[in-house]
């Protein structure tokens, strides 16, 4: 049973057959999902799917894109949310993203610092969104003391050293899509240095396709190829890969016990 870690199942390229794609999932022995909003009308979408199907959970928070329109009303709706509501499991996705740079640097680093002084308070773990800014990344992770929640580092591209700072502030790290790719050398080589307790699959879907798929729409049932890759890599068998990662998932979301009712629930 898989734990897609980071979807977007609300992105309007699922308008057309949502409930399909989420039925696909559920065939393909995907158990459970981490849906994630990133500002206003995104957090609306997450929560109401989070609300409607038992196995998909949520996350709300300001992605660096956006980081310009987050304002203390913003935030306010994130803390509420991820205080009160009972499927809110993390703060995110926050972080930096230097390729794109729709907002300005100094604004995405003070909505990051704020985002994660928020989850501080809540106690929730932070998923992190890294494009070409490793260093400050970095330096505000250290800096707010981010390691006293941990998270994860979503979709991870970066090399071994990267790797080892981040497991030493206490995240998870994890891979979609691009761990499947033929030329993609770096994944490969990190997802054999990650401690096996540490390691996450996602899709990060509409987004990232694997092999064979690439370039195609991802969906939360093509997470069994990333398992499949790093079960290869690893030298486990896919059972072992889609075990351990849902053990990981689990433990870093707080979600043991309300799994477990799920499951009786089910039964």
């Amino acid at each position: 049973m898989f734990f897609d870690t980071h979807a977007h199942i609300n992105d309007a390229r699922f308008d057309q057959d949502r409930n399909e794609v989420i039925e696909r999932a559920r065939a393909e022995g995907v158990s459970l999902i981490v849906n994630v909003g990133f500002n206003h009308e995104t957090i609306t979408a997450t929560i109401r799917l989070a609300e409607a199907y038992d196995f998909i959970y949520a996350a709300v928070g300001w992605h660096p894109h956006d980081a310009k329109t987050c304002d203390d009303d913003a935030l306010r709706r994130i803390e509420h949310l991820a205080r009160t509501h009972p499927k809110v499991v993390a703060v995110g996705e926050m972080g930096l993203d230097y390729y794109w740079d729709h907002s300005p640097r100094e604004v995405q680093a003070e909505v990051f610092r704020k985002q994660i002084d928020l989850a501080k308070r809540l106690k929730k773990p932070i998923i992190i969104h890294n494009r070409e800014a490793d260093r400050d990344v970095l330096s505000i992770l250290k800096e707010e003391g981010a390691d006293e929640v941990g998270g994860v580092m979503h979709c991870f591209g970066g090399d071994k050293e990267m790797a080892r700072q981040c497991l030493e502030l206490n995240f998870y790290i994890s891979f979609g899509g691009p761990l499947t790719f033929k030329n993609a050398k770096l994944p490969k080589e990190v997802v054999q240095y990650v401690p096996l307790d540490r390691l996450l699959i996602e899709t990060d879907c509409p987004y990232l396709a694997p092999h064979p798929l690439r370039g195609k729409r991802n969906e939360p049932a093509y997470v069994r190829y990333v398992a499949e890759t790093m079960a290869e890599l690893r030298g486990l068998s896919l059972e072992e890969i889609a075990h351990m990662t849902m053990e990981n998932g689990k433990r870093l979301f707080a979600l043991a016990e309300s799994n477990e009712k799920s499951v009786r629930d089910e039964d």
